[in-house]
């Protein structure tokens, strides 16, 4: 797959939005740079770019339960309708992030506001 960045444009001002084992269900993480943590989007990018000075907004999908495939678990849809609610404001405010990013919030204030946990009870 190839990737194109218009060269107005330099990497540590890309957001790449993806999603995370690593966070529950109803939370996101926004950072810049660092690894690409095993994962394979992230990491394609970093190689292309040869670089990982871009901002990653993570979305919590949660861990599989035990004995389930992670591919199959990352690929379906939640089973729960609470689940399903959580994640999709997790992606509401992800886009409202990325549009404050865009419009020239700061980042590390964008990051204070949105780096929280989030719980079944909050929602």
């Amino acid at each position: 797959m190839k990737y194109f960045i218009p060269k107005q444009f330099s990497v540590d001002e890309l957001i790449v939005i993806c999603d995370t084992l690593d966070l529950p269900v109803g939370t996101i993480r926004i950072k810049k740079g660092g690894s690409t943590a095993g994962h394979k989007g992230l990491r394609s990018i970093a190689q292309h770019l040869e670089s990982t000075d871009f901002i990653r907004i993570y979305i919590g999908i949660g861990r599989p339960a035990s004995g389930q495939q992670v591919v199959q678990y990352v690929l379906e849809a939640p089973t729960e309708a609470q689940e399903r609610m959580m994640l999709d404001e997790s992606i509401a405010r992800a886009a409202q992030a990325t549009v404050s990013l865009c419009t020239g919030a700061d980042l590390q204030e964008v990051m204070r506001e949105h780096n929280k946990r989030v719980s079944r009870s909050d929602s």
